[in-house]
């Protein structure tokens, strides 16, 4: 443990040296809002943020602290980059083991720089490598995580999923259990949003989330089952020149098969910008890592009459499971079963 510590002293560095970055940068809400010279279009979204971050507490019963309420530009479009790698001719992504965080199947860098350095690094060694610029993070509750100019001109509805999202792994978070983090704030995310506009929204809005839902759905349905082939054919005994050319096959299909899916429903243009990207690997393991545990925390919220504190409470149990037991415990939410309620450790 100590060797791989060592060994990251360069990157803790640089993770260290841009978070500090972040705070040194930021500045309390309250005081933008109250300055006669501040930009009228911030101040109107960040009193959004105020509004977003009561009712998370309030609503959503959401941790009650600083992380929020202050104001950070970092005058760069991405606070970092994340750099996924996965064998040439496997779906497991590659994994780094840190302090406190434990193993995850990222590594982020406060300057793309040095992502793409890396990154190139790991294409040498023949990885399928993806470089995704993050617009937000989170602490875990160890600082005051600030709006960052990153994320402050997203819409209402996303900028309330990204902000209840990032909440929630300050409730519950697994070390190096990335799908179980991951599809645990999205469901909290889902539910957050989804009461925000019923008690703010109108129909409008309540209308175009449920749109969005749906079209991530179809979306996220249309990947993984292009994975799973993927997943059948690195399993296979043919030889890895005969996986490579049907491998491509594959991702010329998933293509093929947006492009349709494009011509009957227009609004799905807004995957346009991943589907532009080099199709590999790496692009298609991070897809399932935000909704591949989604229906079984749905499932648990939906048992206990979605009531977030005995939601977070079963959660929390579940948590402090060994990772197959875990598992198993929300495979039996998911399937309708609730022994895994009596979880008591």
């Amino acid at each position: 443990m100590w060797l791989t510590a060592c060994a990251n002293l360069p990157y803790y560095a640089q993770a260290v040296d841009g978070h500090f970055e972040v705070l040194r940068r930021s500045q309390p809400i309250s005081a933008i809002i109250t300055n006669p010279d501040a930009d009228e279009k911030l101040k109107h979204s960040l009193t959004k943020v105020i509004q977003m971050r009561e009712f998370a507490s309030r609503t959503l019963k959401l941790p009650d602290n600083l992380s929020y309420t202050s104001y950070a530009d970092l005058e760069r479009p991405f606070v970092v980059w994340n750099v996924f790698a996965s064998p040439e001719l496997s779906l497991k992504l590659k994994e780094w083991c840190f302090v406190q965080a434990g193993c995850v199947n990222y590594r982020g860098f406060f300057s793309q720089a040095k992502a793409e350095e890396y990154a190139q690094e790991l294409r040498n060694e023949g990885y399928d490598v993806y470089v995704g610029g993050v617009r937000a993070y989170s602490t875990l509750g160890w600082f005051s995580d600030p709006v960052l100019n990153t994320f402050i001109s997203y819409s209402e509805m996303n900028l309330a999923r990204l902000i209840f999202h990032e909440l929630a792994h300050q409730v519950v978070y697994v070390p190096g259990d990335s799908i179980f983090n991951e599809s645990f704030a999205t469901a909290v995310e889902h539910e957050g949003v989804r009461r925000w506009f019923e008690s703010t929204g109108t129909v409008l809005e309540q209308a175009v989330l449920n749109a969005r839902q749906e079209r991530e759905t179809v979306f996220t349905d249309l990947v993984l089952k292009h994975r799973q082939r993927l997943q059948a054919l690195f399993n296979s005994t043919i030889s890895d020149t005969d996986k490579r050319v049907e491998k491509a096959r594959i991702f010329a299909d998933l293509q093929a098969d947006f492009r349709r899916l494009k011509a009957d429903k227009a609004e799905f243009g807004s995957y346009d910008s991943w589907f532009a990207q080099p199709l590999n690997n790496a692009l298609l393991s991070t897809v399932s890592i935000y909704t591949q545990l989604l229906p079984s925390f749905q499932a648990i919220l939906k048992y206990h009459d979605q009531d977030m504190e005995k939601f977070f409470d079963a959660v929390t149990r579940i948590s402090k499971l060994p990772k197959n037991e875990r598992n198993l415990a929300l495979q039996e939410a998911v399937a309708g079963n609730q022994p895994w309620v009596m979880v008591e450790r």
